[in-house]
């Protein structure tokens, strides 16, 4: 009978695909065991608190396990699939050998054989990821770049992670945790059911919604043969007993969890951190864009145009890089560290991008630098990328001033809050047609509302207010560009 040593498994560990990254939730796997793999196949689809990204393995082989089962949030530099290299075809007893992704419970896992759950310590270090000067590249995406120190384990949660499992021989002397996901376990404890009691009916072996619900049923149930005193559902209740009778009918099924995490969670400390670090202000200006409208539709029509996207916002933001080259001092960062201020000699011009993952920021490579149509271009591939799920980390790094359209929403304006490590962010919104005092005369003109919210520790009332000026002149007389650009 063929067999695998584990000298021959490889083992592939989640990377860091966003500097800094600590952890990622696997979202789907594209293959399973005894499946064959190629070097630079996408084995899966993982989201981090960034974007979600597609990882492809280093190397050719067998797909001998998958560590963990979808929806699982995965540590930097935990293995998350086993991949056997010896180029002979997956043995007859593969299926036998190799748990499915869901055996990714504790008990699952101590129960497996020894070797087949310690193929780290057995491999050598150069197994794990060969060097620049070999033949083959790192098990990490291109353009991400490994972390530049070992990554060291950190104490998990719960018995998921099959690291803490190996190589021990037997399981844990601690109690086993239930597995249940956040949303679940908070439901447990507001019906006051013990996990441990309750038998899962979930693949891999986690606890449902149902299943807490099914355990809590006779515990409520029991009350009225316990507490004979109080007041049967089905009887009206005094009013001495009415609180109580609330509170015991609290109805969680009428109600939905989302966990917080990925680019949602990311966003949310994001915007916390700014909010309460950087002293927000904001100003507004409401301008007449006709100009720019009609200035929109010739653009269209223009032969260097054709195929690019142009819009009302690829003129604002030309105009907010025009602004910010006649007072480039409101393109900088506020340096705590060296209580410093740092201004950018270029820009990179973030766009706010509403997704089915929240809201992200890519930003527009030295936008400073770009013609109209390259500024078009760019814009162009920056939606619809973001529209497709497809934003790679590194594209939301480095951002130094942004642009939110709400407009696109009827929304007439808001006060946006700043991206960290940025001092500004031009809220553009709504176009409408309104009455407007034009050359004397009240006429239905285009007409929009600005918002300039800035870091007053580096901006000053000055400064922001002739950036926002300045922006409302170019869209309100667009041959502006020409003459200040």
């Amino acid at each position: 009978m063929t067999t695998m040593t584990e000298a021959s498994v490889r083992e592939f560990k989640m990377p860091d695909v966003g500097e800094g990254l600590t952890e990622a939730e696997i979202l789907k796997w594209y293959v399973q065991p005894g499946d064959t793999v190629t070097d630079g196949q996408v084995v899966c689809e993982v989201e981090t608190a960034k974007a979600a990204v597609e990882l492809p393995i280093p190397y050719d082989g067998v797909v001998r396990e998958l560590h963990f089962p979808e929806g699982t949030t995965v540590d930097v530099g935990m293995s998350i699939i086993a991949v056997d290299v010896s180029g002979g075809s997956a043995p007859a007893t593969a299926p036998a050998q190799v748990p499915a992704p869901a055996q990714a419970t504790a008990p699952a896992l101590a129960a497996a054989p020894a070797p087949a759950q310690a193929p780290a310590p057995a491999r050598p270090a150069e197994a794990e990821a060969k060097t620049e000067g070999g033949s083959g590249r790192q098990p990490v995406l291109v353009g991400y770049g490994v972390a530049t120190t070992s990554t060291k384990r950190r104490p998990r949660k719960s018995p998921v992670a099959p690291a803490e499992l190996n190589g021990h021989g037997s399981a844990p002397a601690v109690k086993e945790r239930p597995l249940a996901k956040p949303p679940v376990r908070k439901l447990a404890k507001d019906l006051g059911v013990d996990l441990a009691t309750v038998v899962p009916s979930g693949p891999d072996g986690i606890i449902t919604r149902d299943d807490v619900h099914a355990a809590a049923a006779p515990a409520q149930a029991a009350p009225p043969q316990t507490a004979p005193e109080q007041v049967p559902a089905a009887q009206p209740a005094s009013p001495a007993t009415a609180p109580a009778a609330v509170a015991a009918s609290y109805d969680s099924t009428r109600e939905t969890r989302i966990p917080v995490k990925g680019v949602r969670k990311a966003t949310a400390q994001a915007m916390v951190g700014s909010a309460f670090t950087a002293p927000h202000v904001t100003e507004f200006v409401t301008v007449d864009v006709t100009r720019t409208m009609k200035l929109v539709e010739e653009l269209k029509q223009d032969k260097d145009m054709q195929g690019l996207r142009v819009n009302p916002l690829l003129l604002v933001a030309k105009a907010l890089l025009v602004a910010i080259k006649r007072n480039p001092d409101v393109n900088a960062s506020w340096d705590e560290a060296a209580q410093e201020i740092v201004v950018k000699h270029y820009v990179n011009l973030g766009i706010a991008a509403a997704t089915p993952r929240g809201l992200i920021v890519p930003n527009i490579k030295d936008a400073h630098a770009k013609t109209l149509p390259r500024l078009a271009e760019s814009l162009g591939e920056l939606v619809s990328t973001a529209r497709e799920g497809k934003t790679s980390p590194a594209a939301m790094q480095g951002g130094t001033v942004t642009i939110t359209n709400v407009g696109v929403f009827g929304v007439d304006t808001g006060t946006p809050i700043l991206n960290p490590g940025e001092s500004a962010i031009l809220a553009v919104g709504a176009i409408k047609l309104q009455p407007w005092v034009h050359k004397g005369k009240v006429k239905p003109r285009q007409v929009t509302t600005l918002a300039l919210s800035f870091d007053h520790r580096l901006v000053d009332g000055e400064l922001g207010s002739k950036v926002l000026a300045d922006v409302a002149a170019i869209l309100e007389q667009p041959k502006r560009l020409i003459t200040w650009g």
